[in-house]
């Protein structure tokens, strides 16, 4: 993940716990990394569950992405995180972790 580091930062959040926050304007479209983790198959913290049922545990800063109904970036099953709009400086980033996710 070193090479987008200077785009996000990790801070406390209002949301959950940690969050992921940009650190500069973050334009549309912008690939925010891949995903850094291992196999998971159960759930827990950090665990992302992938559409073809494979869990990953995030090992990386992208776990800090906390949910929203109205988020600015998304996971792929490529494991990258891709912005979805302008993100501005101090934002937090955010995903739509899905209809079942309880925080």
């Amino acid at each position: 993940m070193k090479d987008n580091d200077s785009l996000f930062y990790v801070a406390d959040s209002p949301i959950h716990g940690k969050g992921l926050f940009a650190a500069r304007d973050i334009p549309k479209d912008t690939l925010l990394g891949v995903v850094q983790g291992v196999p998971a198959k159960r759930n827990g913290p950090y665990v992302l569950w992938l559409a073809d049922g494979r869990g990953i545990r995030v090992q990386c800063d992208l776990r800090f992405i906390n949910h929203s109904d109205k988020p600015n970036a998304a996971y792929f099953d490529t494991l990258e995180v891709m912005t979805l709009r302008r993100i501005r400086r101090g934002e937090e980033i955010t995903h739509d972790y899905g209809e079942d996710f309880q925080p």
